[in-house]
Parts: structure tokens; sequence; C-alpha cells
């Protein structure tokens, strides 16, 4: 990894709720003052809508199956070298999925396609992925600071369950197909991740959610906490004492483990992640500085 220009990813399956992440660092970015290039995940998925489409049907005629968790479905080495590349030069290549019709008309693409690859990081401080594969094995060496997003399974799949029928517009049947299609893929590419992160928050919810294919309704904050974990606190300087005391109704299960009640999800997130990133980037101007 480089100091001289850092790289921010944020990890975490379909519906899992890595954009509450993507917030909280968009409200740091912000106050800091910092030009962040940003990059979706899904530009790096090898097929388009169609061609993604066609491939499955041809490996289901066979009795194979293919989802965008796999390593089959994505580029990989494409993460890696956009994420080395940044780091050494502060540039690197990049591309847009097209999810609708609002996309299309400001990239002028249709949708389900790709934009053209393009140079991205010109005047940038930092990079910041947000995807289902920031952490996989190929891209972790070129990382800074890795976050993964996971909730408890069950709780992720009431997500994703309530997500594609009520705002994307699929059977519940359907739904719990995909689940089923991309299983092994997620235990072999997704969830290795979070081993190697260095902070993960992990939803828990308070309520049953025992069989999460009948339930009607996604555990509001209330009915859940987070789990924070972070990997090693030492390195980045964690106060857990300020932060219980700035979390009303937090505690610590474990010595690097914080408890915090969902409600405040967004504001634990500002919380650890500021003196992190201000950390990141002084040495980043340090390093700038450096090279001359």
């Amino acid at each position: 990894m480089s100091l001289q220009y850092p790289v921010i990813s944020v990890t975490g399956s379909s519906g899992a709720g890595t954009s509450t992440a993507k917030i909280a660092l968009e409200h740091i970015f912000r106050r800091e003052k910092v030009t962040p290039a940003i990059v979706e995940g899904d530009c790096f998925h090898r097929f388009d809508r169609f061609e993604f489409r066609k491939q499955a049907k041809e490996r289901e005629a066979v009795g194979k199956r293919l989802s965008h968790f796999s390593d089959d479905a994505n580029l990989f080495d494409k993460i890696a070298e956009l994420f080395d590349s940044y780091g050494r030069t502060g540039r690197g290549m990049a591309r847009h999925y097209v999810h609708d019709d609002g996309e299309a008309k400001l990239y002028g693409v249709e949708p389900g396609y790709f934009t053209d690859w393009e140079a991205i990081g010109e005047g940038s401080d930092l990079l910041f992925y947000e995807g289902l594969h920031g952490g996989v094995e190929q891209a972790r060496p070129f990382v800074n600071l890795l976050i993964g997003i996971v909730p408890v399974v069950n709780l992720e799949w009431i997500q994703k369950i309530h997500r594609d029928t009520q705002m994307r517009g699929y059977s519940s049947e359907a739904v719990v197909d995909n689940i089923l299609s991309r299983m092994h893929d997620y235990v072999h590419f997704i969830t290795p991740q979070f081993t190697n992160t260095d902070i993960n928050f992990q939803r828990v919810p308070l309520v049953d959610t025992s069989n999460p294919f009948i339930a009607r309704d996604v555990p509001t904050p209330d009915e859940s906490v987070i789990v924070i974990r972070i990997r090693k606190p030492e390195d980045w300087d964690i106060d857990f004492p300020w932060l219980i005391s700035m979390l009303h109704g937090s505690f610590m299960s474990r010595r690097n483990t914080l408890v915090v009640p969902a409600a405040k999800m967004l504001l634990a997130m500002e919380l650890i992640l500021t003196p992190i990133m201000h950390d990141l980037l002084e040495k980043h101007r340090v390093a700038v500085a450096a090279r001359g």
C-alpha cells in the first residue's frame, strides 16, 4: 500500500448496506475538504447485463451457475491494477456500469452497458472504492483502509428480499432462487474478504429472523445493534473509552470489539473514521511534499 495516494475500500455483499458507509465517508470528505476519486465496484464486472444473461444460460444448460460474486464474472486483476496504479501515481483506469435511464442520460450509454475505460484520479487526494470485491486477495495489498459491511446472513437475506421485491419488482421466488444460486460464490469470494478487513460493521437484529424467507419487514435500527470489530486497534490509535462516552448505550464485548445501537451507526462510523482519515491525509500530504 502507498502513503502517497491512499486507497479506501468499502466492501460488502449486494444489499448489505455499504451505502451507509459511503454516506459517512462523504460527510467526512466534505468536512475535511477532501477530493476523492470515486469508483463503483460494478464497473469491474466482466459482462454487461445482456452478455451476463447469455453466459448464465449457457452455463445453466450444462448444470453450472454464474453469479456476480464469482471470479468468472469479474475482473479482479483490473481492481488490483487500479489500486496499485493509484497508490503509486494518483491515477488509474476505470469505467462506469450504467444501471438505469437516469445514468444513461448522464453517461450517454444505454442501461445495462459499460462506458469506455478512462483515466481517473487527476487532482484527487485519495481513491474511494465501494462494491463487492474491494478486499479480494489480488487487491488487498494495495488498500490502506479496508472496511467491511456485513449483516448477519439471515438479516442480509431479509434486506435483499425486501429491496429486490419492493424496489426492483422481482418476485419472492426469483429472489430466493438468486440467493441459492450465489451461495457457493458467496462463501468463496465474499466472506473471505472480511477476515482481512481493518474494520467490520456487522448489523445484528434483536428480533426473531430465524426464517428470513417469510419475514414481512426489515428489522428497524431500534431492533438492531452494530458489532464493530477493529482488527488492530493499535494501528489506528482507537480510543474505546472515548467512543463509549460518545455513543450512548454502547459497550465493549471483546478487547477490539464495540457494540453500538444500530440507530447510531452513522455517528459511530464518523467518530471512528474521521481520525483515521486525518492520519491518512496527513501522511499523504507529507509524502507528496517530500516528492516535490
